[in-house]
């Protein structure tokens, strides 16, 4: 949902325009391919501008080509970056790429008014990876020192969060049919060395906005909450 290209709210409303409690919904919202920087940007303010009546909302993006630099990220993980543009960054983390094909879940969520701690939201997430992969007969497991989702020792899922003021941005990002050459160009997540893997490559034909959804709903039934969507 847009205006003009800017990034905008919505009210947490159920689809017959009756408002729901904004503690018990994930309001959905599908932002298509967005530029890194643009969405970083309306993370922030979104975050900073939130008030204890904001609903909680989960964004479904794709990126054009972008390495990330977490907050302690080390440059020396940039083996070869090439042409493409490389970011600092505020979350967690070391360094990751983002591209087309790999679906990224954005959480601005409201920890406080959830209860939710940070290790519950990144444990969390991982499960939702492995709950949605379990459903599609494929085993996949987290790392406790190495934070992701990870398949046959290879890497799946990337995670990096920021809370401010006690809410949550930044996320997940998915590998679906992401070209991951990039990947080789780095340190993925700080290890040298680390192959990654999508779900295209385990044998699952998902676009990104069905990765998506599957991940949504997965991370909704594991903190108790329901979703209202605007998306394609």
């Amino acid at each position: 949902m847009s205006v003009g290209g800017a990034i905008v709210s919505v009210p947490a409303a159920t689809a017959d325009g009756v408002e729901s409690p904004v503690a018990d919904v994930l309001w959905l919202r599908w932002l298509g391919l967005r530029a890194y920087e643009q969405v970083l940007d309306a993370m922030r303010e979104q975050t900073i501008a939130r008030s204890v009546d904001t609903p909680d909302e989960v964004w479904l993006v794709e990126h054009p080509p972008v390495f990330t630099l977490g907050q302690a990220g080390r440059r020396e993980h940039l083996l070869a970056p090439g042409a493409i543009p490389v970011v600092q960054t505020d979350r967690g983390g070391q360094v990751t790429y983002h591209g087309p094909g790999q679906i990224v879940v954005y959480v601005l969520l409201d920890l406080r008014r959830a209860r939710l701690g940070v290790r519950h939201l990144v444990e969390a997430l991982e499960q939702s990876v492995i709950d949605v992969m379990a459903d599609a007969g494929v085993g996949a497991v987290r790392r406790d020192a190495a934070p992701g989702v990870y398949v046959d020792g290879r890497k799946l899922a990337s995670l990096g969060l920021r809370v401010k003021n006690g809410c949550s941005y930044h996320g997940l990002a998915l590998n679906v049919d992401v070209d991951l050459a990039p990947f080789r160009a780095i340190d993925p997540c700080g290890y040298r060395g680390l192959e990654m893997t999508r779900t295209r490559d385990l044998g699952l034909e998902w676009t990104t906005l069905d990765a998506g959804r599957r991940l949504v709903d997965a991370l909704a039934r594991r903190l108790g909450r329901s979703v209202r969507a605007e998306t394609p």
